[in-house]
């Protein structure tokens, strides 16, 4: 198979288009990839290191609050359609997928005007913009959540799941002895991405110190940007701090309860592997959409949820308390997450992807 993928801006949608790829690879091995993506973001780092032909164009965002900004941003779109039409032309595929952001746009326009199959995935409940825009120029839409299909017309979208969950079904979990923790412990993972979130890493410098006495342990993945900071205060024995953790999956094996943003990749893989959790959706995405991922799970009964309004003195080390405690509520949280997982989302996706070629 010879595929184009695109995906950029954030880790949210470039390891799902990683993970559509190492499935097709798992599949068809002699397979051959194209990776477009923009000149600026994560992904021109991440997919060349995984020995992924990359292809960047320059590509920005409309800026809201400057608009004369916006003619560059007009501008260079109008060069990446004719650059996207001249790089699918050479490559010819069989397929090319959109898995979200906004370089997208240009590579799924191109490609169906050039008269190629399109598919495009869709991770957050609440699509995004530039999906929303694509659904026309696609011939199928995978989807994350059921609650997502409404969005686009109708016949359009397919349940198919968040890829990433596959891949974090397939990992070992750690040993906490490696990380400095007790074995016979109940575990509080506490991650605010990879970069960290400042005003709620602030919250917790303070909150974490509430966890003293406790009769469990707490790890917190500060993000790189906000570890100095952190580490420099001085907190209970029973508290962990780490600037970051490649692998994460492992340690939330290992997770009684999990303290974490919404981001659809973590809320896949929380489904996927049962992690009861506390979600404190971040106000400062497009369209609100971690709020939105959030609240599909604790409708569900699956999860807690704190606004970061809402984030006041000791509400954190109440509800973990209080959850910890509870054994009855921590099962029936992960009844309602086995009942959300969708088995085998990279392969739903694979067979999509051939029915369209055929």
């Amino acid at each position: 198979m010879r595929v184009i993928i695109s995906a950029g801006g954030t880790g949210g949608h470039i390891y799902p288009a990683l993970a559509i790829i190492n499935k097709i690879k798992e599949k068809e091995p002699d397979s051959e990839f194209l990776y477009i993506g923009t000149h600026n973001r994560m992904e021109k780092d991440i997919v060349p290191s995984k020995g992924i032909p990359f292809e960047s164009i320059e590509m920005y965002g409309f800026n809201k609050k400057h608009l004369l900004k916006n003619f560059k941003t007009v501008k260079c779109l109008m060069q990446s359609f004719k650059r996207c039409k001249k790089i699918i032309k050479d490559f010819n595929p069989d397929i090319v997928i959109g898995v979200g952001g906004y370089v997208t746009v240009p590579v799924i326009v191109s490609a169906k005007k050039l008269g190629y199959k399109t598919f495009l995935h869709e991770q957050n409940s609440l699509p995004g913009k530039s999906n929303k825009y694509l659904a026309k120029y696609s011939d199928l839409i995978g989807v994350s959540f059921e609650s997502s299909i409404k969005s686009f017309p109708e016949g359009k979208a397919v349940l198919t799941g968040n890829p990433c969950s596959e891949d974090a079904l397939n990992v070992l979990p750690i040993d906490k002895k490696e990380l400095g923790l007790t074995s016979s412990k109940k575990l509080v993972l506490i991650v605010m991405g990879s970069l960290g979130a400042g005003r709620v890493s602030d919250y917790l410098m303070g909150e974490l110190k509430g966890f003293k006495n406790k009769d469990y342990e707490v790890l917190f993945i500060s993000g790189k940007s906000s570890y100095d900071r952190v580490k420099a205060e001085k907190y209970p024995d029973n508290v962990k701090i780490l600037p970051f953790y490649e692998g994460l999956t492992k340690i939330m094996k290992r997770t009684d309860l999990m303290v974490s943003r919404a981001g659809a990749s973590t809320l896949s893989e929380i489904v996927a592997l049962e992690v009861p959790s506390i979600l404190i959706p971040s106000p400062f995405v497009a369209n609100n959409h971690q709020y939105y991922n959030a609240l599909d799970l604790v409708q569900k009964g699956a999860a807690e949820m704190i606004e970061e309004a809402n984030l006041k003195d000791g509400v954190l080390v109440s509800m973990v308390d209080k959850l910890l405690l509870d054994g009855n509520k921590r099962i029936e949280m992960k009844k309602a997450l086995k009942g959300m997982q969708i088995k085998g989302s990279a392969d739903i996706i694979y067979n999509k992807i051939k029915e369209l070629i055929r």
